[in-house]
C-alpha cells in the first residue's frame, strides 16, 4: 500500500540521517541525561500535587493530556497508527501492567516520600532480568544488595510502611511491562504500541473517577496542578520520544548507567521543592539501592544491547 511505503521510506530517511550526524555527538548523551532529569521530577512534583487532587483523578488528568499530545505529534508528522490485532493485543496486555504499575506508585506516593519512591522504583532494573529469567552471579549480586538497601532506607517496623510497599510493588509491575515491551518492540509497530497505550490508559482510568468521586475544587487550575501536569503530562511524554531516539544511537549499557541518575535527581528535587531529607541509614540504603541498580544494569549479558528493554522508562 501506498502508506505502508511512505512510512518506510520516511522511517528509513530519519533513522539514516540520524545515524550519519549523530553518532558521533554528544547531544543525544545530554538529551537522555535532560530526559533522566525529567524522570526524577516526576516524582516531587507528583507528591506535590497529591496534596490538591486524590491519585486516581491525578492519573486521569496526566495520560489524558499525554495522550492529546501524542495524537497531535501522530496527526502533525502524519505517523500512520497501526490497528491490527497484533498490535491491539500487545497494547492491551502491556496496558495492563503499565496501569498497575502507575496506580501502585501514585497511590504509594502518598504514604511515602518522593525520595523513598524514587529509589524503590529504580528497583524494576533488577527485578526485569530475574522475570525473564536471565540469572547470574551479576543479578543475584544486585538483588542482595538491593534486598539490604531496601531495609536500610524503609527501615521495617511490624506495622510496615504502606507507601513503600505499594512502590515496591509498582516496581514489580513496571519490571512486566518492561519485560513485555522487550518481545512487542520487536513483533509491533512501536510508535503505535506506545499511542494505544496512552489511549487505553485514559479509557482505563476514566471509571476510577466514579469510584474515587474527587470534589470539583481538586480540579482547579492552581499553579500547583498545572505544573504537575505540565512536568507528568507534558515533559515526561515528551521524554518517552526523547528516549525512543536515543536508544537508536547511544550503547544499551551507556543508556542503563544515565537511567540510574534517576532516583539521585529525585532525591534532590524532592529536598530542594518538599524539603525531604534522609538519615545517615537513608542515604546508606539509597546508595546501596543506586549500587545493585548500576550492577544490574551491567549484569544482563547480551541481551543488554537490545533496544526494545528500555523502550519505555517508568516515571
Amino acid at each position: 500500500m501506498t502508506g505502508d511505503y511512505a512510512d518506510s521510506r520516511s522511517t528509513h530517511n530519519v533513522s539514516s540521517l540520524i545515524t550519519d550526524h549523530s553518532s558521533h555527538d554528544s547531544m543525544p548523551r545530554f538529551a537522555l541525561l535532560l530526559t533522566t532529569f525529567i524522570w526524577g521530577a516526576t516524582f516531587p512534583a507528583t507528591k506535590a500535587v497529591l496534596e490538591q487532587i486524590p491519585p486516581f483523578a491525578f492519573l486521569f488528568l496526566r495520560f489524558l493530556l499525554g495522550a492529546l499530545l501524542v495524537g497531535g505529534g501522530f496527526l502533525l508528522w502524519r505517523i500512520r497508527l497501526h490497528r491490527e490485532p497484533t498490535v491491539l493485543r500487545a497494547g492491551a496486555i502491556a496496558t495492563c501492567w503499565l496501569f498497575l504499575g502507575y496506580v501502585l506508585q501514585t497511590v504509594g506516593l502518598h504514604y511515602t516520600t518522593a525520595s523513598n519512591s524514587a529509589f524503590i522504583t529504580a528497583l524494576y532494573v533488577i527485578i526485569v532480568p530475574l522475570i525473564l529469567r536471565r540469572f547470574g552471579r551479576r543479578v543475584w549480586l544486585a538483588t542482595g544488595i538491593a534486598m539490604v538497601g531496601l531495609w536500610l532506607l524503609v527501615k521495617p517496623s511490624a506495622s510496615g510502611n504502606l507507601g513503600d510497599l505499594l512502590t515496591l510493588a509498582c516496581a514489580i509491575a513496571f519490571a512486566a511491562h518492561i519485560a513485555c515491551l522487550e518481545r512487542f518492540t520487536r513483533e509491533v509497530n512501536a510508535p503505535s504500541l506506545f499511542a494505544w497505550q496512552m489511549m487505553a490508559m485514559v479509557v482505563l482510568l476514566l471509571p476510577t473517577l466514579l469510584v474515587e468521586q474527587a470534589p470539583v475544587q481538586a480540579f482547579a487550575p492552581t499553579t500547583l496542578l498545572l505544573i504537575g501536569l505540565g512536568v507528568t503530562g507534558g515533559l515526561a511524554t515528551g521524554a518517552f520520544a526523547v528516549q525512543m531516539w536515543v536508544q537508536r544511537i547511544v550503547p544499551a549499557q551507556q543508556v542503563a548507567l544515565i537511567f540510574a541518575s534517576e532516583p539521585v535527581y529525585a532525591a534532590g528535587l524532592s529536598w530542594y521543592f518538599l524539603g525531604e531529607t534522609l538519615d545517615l541509614q537513608g542515604w546508606v540504603g539509597s546508595g546501596l539501592i543506586l549500587l545493585a541498580v548500576l550492577v544490574g544494569a551491567f549484569g544482563s549479558g547480551p541481551q543488554s544491547s537490545s533496544p526494545a528493554v528500555g523502550t519505555i522508562q517508568p516515571a
